[in-house]
């Protein structure tokens, strides 16, 4: 094994210093296709870079439109969802993936700066050397096959006239041996036999200068000026097979360089997805959907063996109607705490909350009371932004007025009076806005406070005065509707029950709830859901049922129909004489 590494190195010794100007002399035309062969090879490997470039293009545009499609949009829930620590590892992971797009960026550049324009460059060079060595050579071939050609030409002459000076030297010896002949005749041809030889020895060293010429151009030709072309031909290869192999090299090191990078790419990926924290997503969640309502209490035992009116706790899950009654109108008991609300429309009048499009009332009275709370102070927190841009906007107007009135030739002042009375405007309407979500979030955290108190709690159901008119414009947020919302004012399960035990002397389950009170409707109402009763604008109707707190009064318009209506479509008026209506204040 030892003996074949040795041979194996020799060969390569000689291999290196064989010489193609003297092992090749007469492969011109072999070596001529050699080279041809090599630069197709050079194109056809600047061809695969080039190809492997734009791959990798098409593969960053890919990631980099996979990373953008999965980005959350603007303006969207989904930017809500980022709060969310698998959301937020998610969103890294999508930088992350940004930028390792970006990095197969650099790759494709690299490839196309380092390798497909430098041999792109370099064919160019190599095709016109290549050019030129071959020119010589084949200019050099020219030369020795004409020298060639003038020995030929001059052996061919030489043989022709030696043949001449013979046939004149046998017609001379042929006339001299006859005796017929004129002396004169026999001289002439003696003169022609002389002429001829000199032509013939004449022809003879023509021939031999030019074979002597030819024996020397060969020589240089085959030992001089054939190596010295051929052994630049063989230079000009070499540089071609090493500029391939930099190039190869040069194309691992491209790939090799961005390594580093991507490394840190993926290393991001994976601490995001170590930031994960599941308990602190589940503590996100109570956060965002806690409505701060408590479960219902335990439903009361309904004895019909007795007497009496049904007792109906109204934290339960039964409304506040009486399933067991008899019904006077179309109303039934629902699971309010397991209906969906719906939505419905209010008037907009001075002091009725608009609905903003698709979001509730403009106090959010819609929501439960610690989304609420939340939705407020969110919307403080925006109010007060927008209201602090404005008032450094102010202030820069104002130090440019400044300036204009120090300096008139910068600028008119006055041109920023308007711009000034604009802003001072609009501040005056967010400092307005502010005070008014302020007032309803002091009014949810104050309710909320009472739900933590019980005590305060029912202390607050006696705080009305019972003689004074009410018209609540601004529905109220602890309860909710009678067509599927829930209540959270259990203070108000004491307070049927002492209205339950008044009359159970006076009123069976037959009879109708007494009136507290009238009413006057403010505004036209469709009541197209269950357990609420239609009115016509400025229509009179019998109240039977305050409002509990979730911005609807039942009211009765004749013995057999009676509903819900909003408490702020309506202007009440209790009376205090009225047999019942004690029960109620």
């Amino acid at each position: 094994m030892h003996r074949n590494r040795g041979s194996f190195g020799r060969n390569c010794t000689e291999t290196m210093s064989c010489r193609w100007g003297t092992e090749l002399w007469d492969q011109f035309d072999n070596l001529e296709k050699h080279t041809h062969w090599g630069i197709e090879f050079v194109e056809r490997y600047t061809k695969f870079v080039k190809e492997r470039s734009e791959i990798e293009i098409s593969y960053a545009k890919q990631i980099r439109n996979l990373s953008k499609k999965y980005q959350p949009k603007k303006n969207s829930r989904e930017e809500d969802e980022y709060k969310y620590t698998s959301c937020r590892a998610f969103l890294m992971t999508l930088n992350e993936l940004n930028d390792y797009a970006g990095q197969h960026e650099v790759i494709a550049e690299n490839l196309t700066t380092h390798i497909i324009c430098e041999l792109t460059r370099y064919i160019q060079e190599l095709k016109a050397e290549r050019k030129s060595h071959f020119h010589d050579g084949r200019r050099a071939q020219q030369h020795i096959e004409n020298s060639w050609k003038q020995l030929e030409s001059s052996k061919r002459r030489f043989e022709r006239d030696c043949k001449e000076a013979d046939r004149a030297q046998q017609y001379f010896d042929k006339i001299d041996a006859d005796i017929n002949v004129t002396k004169a005749d026999v001289e002439k041809a003696r003169q022609q036999a002389q002429l001829k030889h000199q032509v013939a020895e004449d022809s003879k060293n023509e021939y031999l200068t030019y074979l002597q010429k030819f024996n020397k151009e060969q020589n240089e030709h085959y030992y001089s000026l054939i190596p010295h072309i051929f052994q630049k031909i063989q230079e000009m290869e070499e540089k071609r097979i090493e500029k391939v192999g930099e190039s190869m090299k040069t194309y691992a090191e491209v790939n090799r360089k961005v390594l580093p990078i991507v490394s840190k790419c993926l290393d991001g990926m994976t601490n995001a997805a170590a930031s994960i924290e599941p308990t602190m997503v589940s503590s996100l969640v109570v956060e965002s959907f806690k409505s701060g309502f408590e479960p219902p209490g335990d439903v009361e035992v309904e004895d019909y063996s007795l007497s009496m009116r049904r007792t109906v706790s109204e934290s339960s899950y039964l409304n506040s109607r009486g399933e067991g009654k008899p019904s006077r109108s179309n109303s039934r008991g629902k699971l309010w705490p397991f209906k969906r609300n719906k939505v419905r429309t209010t008037p907009s009048v001075h002091n009725t909350l608009s609905l903003k499009l698709g979001s509730g009332p403009e106090d959010c009275s819609h929501l439960p009371p610690e989304q609420r709370r939340k939705k407020l102070q969110a919307k403080i927190n925006d109010i007060n932004k927008e209201l602090q841009k404005e008032v450094d906007q102010r202030d820069a107007l104002t130090k440019m007025k400044d300036v204009y009135v120090k300096n008139p030739h910068m600028g008119d002042p006055n041109s920023v009076d308007p711009r000034l009375e604009e802003i001072g405007q609009d501040i005056d309407k967010l400092e307005l806005d502010s005070r008014k979500y302020e007032a309803w979030l002091l009014e949810v955290e104050t309710r909320l406070a009472e739900k933590s108190d019980p005590h305060r709690r029912q202390s607050g159901l006696y705080d009305s005065n019972a003689t004074t008119p009410v018209n609540n414009n601004c529905a109220p947020v602890n309860r909710e509707s009678p067509d599927g919302s829930y209540t959270e004012d259990h203070s108000t399960e004491h307070h049927l029950k002492s209205r339950s035990t008044d009359f159970d002397d006076d009123f069976d389950d037959e009879d109708p709830l007494p009136t507290i009170g009238t009413c006057k409707s403010l505004y036209p109402f469709e009541g197209q859901n269950e357990g609420t009763i239609s009115m016509a604008e400025g229509e009179l109707l019998y109240v039977i049922e305050e409002d509990k707190g979730d911005g609807w009064t039942r009211v009765r318009r004749n013995e057999d129909e009676e509903g819900y209506v909003p408490t702020s479509y309506i202007k009440v008026f209790f009376d205090t004489n009225a047999k019942g209506a004690m029960t109620y204040i």
